[in-house]
């Protein structure tokens, strides 16, 4: 029988500053060589738990422990950082905040020069790990030059090159495109065989993540454990709806029907699926609802006409890129990590000159506006959180732009207010950004953006990070911004996203526009999918398997059905 490499006995956490505890009561065992996922809403505790394994814990986040925890049989707070680092190595969701070294190869060495490892055995290492994360060809590369996945990448690499026995992912897919996303998961599973590590993952992705062998789920909330099992029985219980975590879509669909699901359907794996009891009774629910009514074309508010652009002569990123947004649109734009749609936006803001080319904004040419000229007309959010922020207080940075703008102090309260709300942060109102979560953070700029009201929302991964819940409120605000006139573009690696909120899509590849048309059937394009690095949404694939004849409608009309059945809050309609 495998051993227990995590003992949680009666364990419980109060954090210094607050009245209540963060863990309650938590009674958990990993043994060695598991896999196990940690789902839960934001605020659940999930990574104050990962912050007890990595020995953030009482060693930097001061508080009350109370109970048990042993790793690898040592009693946790009895080590230092150090020490639980040789046994625990992390990979959190913010690369940026892990980064010590300059460049990709001196970052991921880092603990190996630590440990004092002759030069030869360091580089082979080194060139081993970057080569198993698709980094070898960046290894002199700063690490503040990569895109969002390639710094979750060097961040890995600098976990797997030291051969600890416990690996404790947070967020790990969090800014990886779909199918690196898979590869990532499936990289993962590699490392654990080989390695015969235990892994530990805290993913809001839970569908990604099950791409890969899974042991076990653990859902909390509250502060509690208040569900484990197999994920088999897991997905066929209520367990994830009942506490805010988004199932799998394909569960969904099945539940939408009407169909049960059970443990023995083997529901975790898509591909592995008993389909005969869910067949028919599936087919009848798709036949039972409306296809949706296509959105009429509005005039351009945004144009982009043959843009071009490099960062040093000679090297051109962008080629030639030409597309029109609608006034009152909302458009994702989706592509794999690197593929240049950062530096588009960087373009469209004026951070960045086109070579060549032009950029009209609502009919007048902003080519050589500047940014501040640009600003009336365009908001940006960036991906990072910390690359936005300015102000100490969370209320000030809300409504820095308003006061830069000149509004009266009540027209301020009353939109930092509204937008505070819709964005899940008023409780921390009076809070200092520096206590909030990367993932409050992360609202906190859209909400500093979304105050301003702008005419053109640019958001690059609104949703990162954020549990269902929070993902849900942020794009039905979104949504209502649109609904009244405010043209939305969107890059985004969340699939569902693309579906569910924007029906049109440009991909992009290598600085190029590939396509440029229905989110459904750019995913049911597969030389546009493997160009871009996507991957089809498992209702594509649970339609396939079902036998229905039109899997890009049976995705339309889910779509529809699921934006209707949760916006009416209304019971699922059973056919028979």
């Amino acid at each position: 029988m495998a051993k227990p490499v995590i003992e949680f006995n009666h364990f419980g956490f109060k954090y210094r500053s607050q009245a209540q505890p963060t863990l309650y009561d938590i009674n958990l065992t990993i043994y060695e060589g598991e896999k196990v996922v940690i789902v839960g809403p934001s605020g659940s505790g999930k990574s104050t738990l990962a912050h007890c394994l990595n020995g953030l814990i009482p060693f930097s986040y001061k508080g009350e422990v109370t109970g048990s925890l042993k790793i690898l049989g040592q009693e946790a707070k009895d080590k230092g950082i150090y020490a639980l680092s040789k046994m625990v190595g992390t990979v959190v969701q913010d690369p940026d905040a892990q980064f010590v070294g300059i460049t990709v190869g001196e970052d991921i060495a880092f603990a190996l020069e630590n440990d004092g490892l002759p030069q030869s055995e360091m580089v082979a290492r080194v060139e081993e790990a970057s080569r198993a994360v698709e980094m070898e060809q960046h290894l002199l590369a700063s690490v503040h030059q990569l895109s969002g996945g390639q710094k979750q990448r060097t961040a890995l690499a600098g976990v797997m090159v030291d051969h600890v026995r416990i690996l404790l992912f947070d967020e790990p897919l969090a800014n990886l495109d779909p199918a690196a996303g898979k590869r990532a998961m499936a990289l993962i599973d590699r490392i654990q065989k080989e390695m015969k590590a235990t892994v530990v993952i805290i993913e809001h992705r839970l569908e990604d993540v099950l791409h890969a062998h899974v042991d076990r789920i653990v859902v909390m909330n509250d502060g509690r454990i208040v569900a484990e099992g197999a994920p088999d029985q897991v997905l066929a219980s209520s367990a994830l709806e009942e506490n805010g975590i988004r199932e799998p879509l394909y569960v969904k669909a099945l539940k939408y029907a009407g169909c049960e699901v059970t443990p023995a359907m083997r529901p975790a794996r898509l591909d592995a699926m008993e389909m005969n009891p869910v067949r028919e009774r599936l087919y009848r629910w798709y036949e039972a609802i409306d296809s949706p009514a296509e959105k009429p074309k509005a005039p351009p508010v945004l144009e982009l006409k043959d843009i071009r652009f490099g960062y040093a002569p000679g090297r051109e990123v962008i080629h030639g890129v030409s597309f029109s947004i609608g006034k009152g649109e909302m458009v994702s734009l989706v592509g794999k990590n690197g593929a240049g749609k950062s530096t588009l936006t960087k373009l469209i803001c004026g951070f960045e000159k086109p070579d060549s080319g032009e950029i009209v904004v609502d009919g007048r040419d902003m080519t050589a506006a500047t940014i501040k000229e640009r600003a009336l007309k365009i908001g940006l959010v960036m991906q990072n959180p910390n690359h936005m922020i300015s102000k100490q207080m969370l209320f000030d940075e809300v409504a820095l732009g308003l006061v830069a703008r000149g509004f009266s102090d009540q027209e301020i309260e009353e939109r930092v207010e509204k937008t505070l709300k819709i964005c899940g942060l008023w409780p921390f109102r009076h809070w200092p950004i520096a206590a909030l979560s990367f993932g409050q953070k992360k609202r906190a700029t859209i909400a500093s953006v979304l105050a301003l009201e702008p005419e053109i929302l640019i958001l690059d991964e609104p949703t990162a990070g954020q549990d269902f819940r929070h993902y849900t409120e942020i794009m039905e605000f979104l949504t209502e911004l649109n609904r009244r006139g405010i043209t939305i573009l969107m890059i985004t690696h969340d699939m569902h996203l693309m579906l569910e909120y924007t029906p049109r899509a440009i991909v992009m590849a290598d600085g190029r526009v590939i396509a440029d048309e229905s989110a459904v059937r750019v995913l049911a394009d597969p030389d546009v999918m493997r160009r871009a690095n996507l991957r089809t949404t498992s209702l594509f694939e649970l339609a396939v398997r079902a036998g229905i004849g039109d899997p890009v409608e049976f995705v339309r009309r889910f779509i529809a059905y699921d934006k209707e059945a949760r916006g009416h809050d209304r019971k699922d309609v059973v056919v028979y």
